[in-house]
């Protein structure tokens, strides 16, 4: 039995990924927020110090993707679901591999890790909004 569970899940996984990728692809903003140059130079140098870990298909980093889209913001991505380097950073860093987690560097060098896509959003329209 649970053999079938698991083939049910995998090729429903199968089914939805695409789809749900394709969905981000057509529905993530084209155009981010305006800023001036000098602003998003700024912007910019503040975001250096952000790093988002996430999986591809996974709907909660879809939407925190598609706030960063929509905010403008040239967050470094890190796929810790294909990439052991990052998962293991994530491990040793968070504490446990839970995506999206965005990773939140200060100025004194001090790392923050923030879990929740709800949280993660509305800390970047904090920031950033």
């Amino acid at each position: 039995m649970r053999i079938v569970i698991r083939t049910f899940f995998r090729l429903l996984r199968i089914i939805l990924t695409p789809i749900m990728l394709l969905m981000e692809k057509l529905t993530t903003p084209k155009v981010a927020i305006s800023r001036s140059p000098e602003q998003q130079a700024i912007v910019d140098t503040a975001t250096d110090k952000l790093a988002l870990y996430q999986f591809q298909a996974c709907p909660f980093c879809i939407k925190v993707r598609k706030e960063i889209a929509r905010l403008g913001l040239n967050i470094e991505i890190r796929d810790t679901q294909h990439d052991p380097a990052h998962r293991q950073a994530l491990q040793a860093g968070g504490g446990k591999v839970t995506v999206p987690c965005l990773q939140i560097t200060d100025d004194q060098g001090q790392v923050t890790w923030m879990y929740e896509s709800n949280d993660i959003i509305a800390w970047l329209n904090k920031q950033f909004g």
